[in-house]
Formats: structure tokens, sequence, C-alpha cells
């Protein structure tokens, strides 16, 4: 199966509730849980995916991800602009994608483009009793 397939049947999952802080939110951003399974051929973990969508000039702040969190972006649309821990920071268009190790920080995440709307779909391999994926840094 190829990542394509594969971000397409994450995408075709249920919708599912996760908990988010408030605070893990930033201007011109929306974050839409997708799809939440436990993975059966690796006990204690489970693959959740979310749909973030980024308005024109929309940005996440500064974040980390469960300790436990792997996760693989997919840009579905438009460019977005991404710095991972100290790496260089990089735009990816649409089709494109990256990923996060487990305790990176991802220091900027945002819509590369003041004029035209940006989709992100986010996968994790976390931990199955991580329920918060997402915090801040202060």
């Amino acid at each position: 199966m190829n990542i394509r397939s594969f971000a397409s049947a994450a995408c075709a999952g249920m919708i599912f509730s996760i908990a988010m802080p408030a605070g893990a939110h930033g201007a011109g951003e929306a974050v839409t849980p997708n799809f939440r399974h436990a993975i059966p051929n690796i006990p204690g973990k489970s693959l959740t995916s979310v749909v973030v969508d980024y308005a024109p000039g929309g940005a996440s702040p500064a974040h980390e991800h469960a300790k436990s969190a792997f996760i693989y972006a997919y840009v579905v649309s438009g460019a977005i602009e991404s710095q991972v821990d100290d790496g260089p920071k990089r735009i990816y268009h649409a089709g494109e994608s990256f990923f996060e190790a487990p305790g990176a920080i991802h220091r900027i995440s945002r819509n590369a483009s003041d004029t035209e709307p940006a989709k992100l779909l986010a996968i994790f391999v976390a931990d199955s009793n991580d329920k918060i994926l997402t915090t801040p840094v202060k």
C-alpha cells in the first residue's frame, strides 16, 4: 500500500472525539478529528488522524505532541510552511509530506499563503492511552 492509499484509508475512517486543549489552536486554524483506531498488530498503539484547515494567513502556535507520537503530515491542498525542532523552515505544497519524530517541537506550522486556504492531514501513531495529542509550547 502506498502513502497516498494509506492517507486515503485513514481519511475514510469514522469521526471520533479527541481531547485537545483549547490553547493548542491558533488564529485561522480549524482542527477536525478524522479517525482513531487501535493498531491490531502493535499492542498499546493507535492510529489517529486529524485534518487541519488553515485560513489564508492562518497559523498554529508552536506545539509539541504526546511523547509517544510519531506524526506523518500530508499537505492535501495549498502550501504549508513548517519547521520541526531546529531543522530548516520549509514550504510544503499539495502532495508533499513530512514527519515529526516523538518528542519533537513543531515550531512553525502555518499557511504559506495570505490569499488561499491550505489543508493538512496529520496522522499520529501513539500510545493508545495518550488522550491529549497536542500541547502548546510555553
